[in-house]
């Protein structure tokens, strides 16, 4: 099947859900149309005009960035200007661009599960409780004979998943009571005629970007014109997401080594340290991009390194008093994997869905150099 720009809009927000996006975050489509095809998808960090001159040389007719286009509404497109002269591009191409960032980082195979993983670290879990899913119990009630068709089209559909199990539902049997109106066409019963049918309540959980789903397959499995179900909205909370990782490493090393574990897993010449070199560490978080905000979290996750970019003087000298090590990668350094592990992501996609299209990545040149 020909691909379009909703084919991958659809695998992005499967696996980075745009409510996972935070409150100032502008992510989704920045230019173009959802109908428009996508024959060939380029991946790159940012979009300037070496990626946009490498997507045209690549004819590719989609871009998809990890930092969006733009933060702020637009006030005017000046073509003298930088910004205003990209977008003339953009547009003339006619090339759609899509950013995934904040929801991307928190996303459960996000770029910070890929740089925990990247360097190593084992038992990860989320820095903080940034997002958590909410979650509904479903309710229906189903004719006897009829319910294990029911429970498999909700559990497909992304119902009953609890922790590390699935298909979780519980049902009881007791007795239906109804009278179908004039105008009706019963599954049981007769018009005007008030029916006892034997049925199961049936009850799962489901989490809340799943529930149109499996209320739309729920109902093509129920038998009945008008199935009878109920949603409670719990105060129990679903997955969480969180802009952060913590995880361990395999075994006890200096900070010095840790140092040197990074820059050879990101392919990096040099990091910014704060904290003793000699000090052994164990306990890690991630937080890719600039994360020093996170700083006072992994210390109370009782972290002994944070690794993050951009890390300003002051930020600095907070770690010093929380007591916490911090390694600044750079924001780039952090992040530049971002590119060609989306692009694998998109291919194997593509494949099972039967997608006719290629996803290509650039990695930019780097744009803070060392002297």
């Amino acid at each position: 099947m020909q691909g379009k720009v909703r084919d991958i809009v659809k695998i992005m927000e499967s696996f980075f859900p745009v409510h996972l996006a935070e409150s100032w975050d502008n992510v989704g489509l920045q230019v173009g149309s959802y109908n428009a095809p996508a024959n060939r998808v380029l991946v790159a960090l940012d979009l300037d005009k070496e990626v946009l001159q490498y997507a045209l040389d690549q004819k590719a007719d989609m871009i998809i960035t990890h930092h969006p286009l733009f933060f702020t509404g637009i006030k005017s497109i000046n073509y003298e200007q930088s910004q205003g002269s990209l977008l003339k591009g953009i547009i003339k191409a006619g090339i759609t661009v899509y950013a995934a960032h904040t929801n991307l980082d928190a996303g459960e195979r996000g770029l910070n599960q890929i740089l925990a993983e990247r360097i190593g670290l084992h038992d990860i879990k989320p820095l903080d409780k940034g997002h958590s899913e909410a979650l509904y119990k479903l309710v229906v009630y189903v004719p006897i004979g009829h319910e294990e068709a029911v429970r498999q089209a909700i559990n497909g559909a992304g119902a009953g998943h609890l922790g590390r199990y699935t298909d979780c539902s519980f049902r009881t049997k007791g007795t239906g009571l109804f009278r179908p109106l004039a105008g009706s066409k019963p599954f049981i019963g007769h018009e005007a005629i008030l029916e006892e049918v034997e049925e199961y309540r049936l009850e799962t959980v489901v989490p809340q970007p799943r529930l149109g789903k499996v209320l739309q397959e729920m109902l093509k499995a129920h038998p009945y014109e008008e199935a009878a179900y109920d949603i409670y909205l719990l105060e129990n909370r679903g997955k969480v997401f969180s802009l952060g990782r913590t995880g361990k490493l395999a075994e006890m090393m200096s900070l010095q080594e840790f140092c040197a574990e990074v820059k050879m897993s990101l392919g990096l010449e040099f990091l910014r340290v704060v904290g003793d070199m000699n000090r052994s560490v164990k306990n890690i978080a991630v937080v890719s991009g600039a994360g020093a905000s996170l700083m006072s979290k992994a210390q109370k996750q009782r972290c002994d390194v944070l690794l993050t970019g951009d890390l300003k003087y002051h930020e600095a000298k907070d770690a010093e008093a929380l007591g916490i090590a911090v390694i600044d990668a750079g924001h780039q350094g952090t992040e530049r994997i971002m590119a060609n592990y989306l692009r694998d992501l998109l291919n194997e996609e593509k494949k099972r869905r039967g997608l006719d299209l290629e996803v290509i990545s650039i990695n930019g040149r780097e744009c803070i150099v060392t002297v």
